[in-house]
C-alpha cells in the first residue's frame, strides 16, 4: 500500500493578503505616530526620552505584526520590501501594485486613527523638516540594512531580527530610520514628533529606493552558492557515468 501524498498548503487569497498588508501598515503607522504624540505629552520636551518611547513601541509592534501577519501576506508593510522581494515570493505585478496600494491606504488610515485618539484633526500637515544630505545618506543606509536583514532571515527569525534592526537603526541613523515610503507618506499628515514635512518627502523616498537597490545588490553579492547534490556512493557515481 503506497503512502498517500500530503496536500500542498493553500495560499491565502489575494484579498486576504491585501487586507493583512492594510491592517499591518495601519497598526505600524498608528503605533509610530501615536507613541510619538504620547511621548510629546509625557516627556516634557526631552527629545531623547521621546525617541526612546517611540523606539520601544515600534520594536514591539513590528515583532507582533510580523509574527501574526507574516504567514498571510509576508508582512511587507513597505513598498520597497514589496519591490525587492515580491518577484521572489511569486507575486505578479498586479498583486505587487495591490500590496503598495494597501500599504499607502493603511498608512493614511493609521495616522488618521492616531490623530483622532489624541484629539488632533484627522489630517494635519507635518512641520517636522527632515532634509539634507546627512539624512538622505541615513535613509539609504537604513533601508539597505532593512532589506539585507529581511533577505538573510527566515520565517522563524524574521520577527525578532527585523524588529531589533529597526530599533537599533532608529538610534544610529540621523533620520531615525524611516526606511519605508508608505510610512513616510502617512507621517506627512501628523504634526507631531513623528511627522515628516511634505517638502521632505520626495528626497527621502528617493533615498529609500536607492537603499532598497543597494540592499538587494548586497544580498546578491553575498548569496551562498547552491551545492551540487553528491551521489550516495562511489558505485552510484560510476553507474551514473556509465549509463544504463
Amino acid at each position: 500500500m503506497s503512502a498517500q501524498a500530503m496536500p500542498e498548503p493553500l495560499q491565502p487569497a489575494l484579498a486576504q493578503r491585501l487586507l493583512a498588508e492594510f491592517v499591518g501598515t495601519l497598526l505600524l503607522v498608528c503605533t509610530v505616530v501615536g507613541s510619538g504624540i504620547m511621548a510629546q505629552h509625557l516627556a516634557d520636551g526631552n527629545v531623547a526620552l521621546m525617541l526612546l518611547a517611540n523606539t520601544v513601541a515600534t520594536v514591539f509592534i513590528l515583532f507582533v505584526l510580523i509574527q501574526t501577519l507574516g504567514p498571510i501576506s509576508g508582512a511587507h508593510f513597505n513598498p520597497v520590501v514589496t519591490a525587492v522581494f515580491g518577484a521572489a515570493n511569486g507575486l505578479p505585478w498586479s498583486a505587487r501594485l495591490g500590496y503598495v496600494g494597501a500599504q499607502l491606504a493603511g498608512a493614511l488610515a493609521g495616522v488618521v486613527l492616531a490623530n483622532l485618539m489624541f484629539g488632533h484633526a484627522p489630517l494635519e500637515l507635518a512641520q517636522q523638516v527632515r532634509s539634507g544630505p546627512p539624512l538622505w545618506l541615513a535613509e539609504v543606509l537604513a533601508t539597505a540594512g532593512l532589506v539585507f536583514v529581511i533577505g538573510r532571515s527566515c520565517a522563524r527569525t524574521a520577527p525578532a531580527l527585523v524588529a531589533a534592526y529597526i530599533g537599533a537603526a532608529m538610534w544610529f541613523t540621523a533620520s531615525t530610520s524611516l526606511a519605508n515610503p508608505a510610512a513616510t507618506f502617512g507621517r506627512m499628515f501628523s504634526d507631531s514628533f513623528a511627522g515628516v514635512a511634505p517638502a521632505s518627502f520626495p528626497a527621502l523616498v528617493a533615498a529609500q529606493v536607492a537603499g532598497g537597490l543597494l540592499g538587494a545588490l548586497l544580498l546578491q553579492a553575498l548569496r551562498m552558492p547552491t551545492p551540487t547534490p553528491k551521489p550516495a556512493s562511489v558505485a552510484q557515481a560510476l553507474s551514473e557515468q556509465s549509463g544504463p
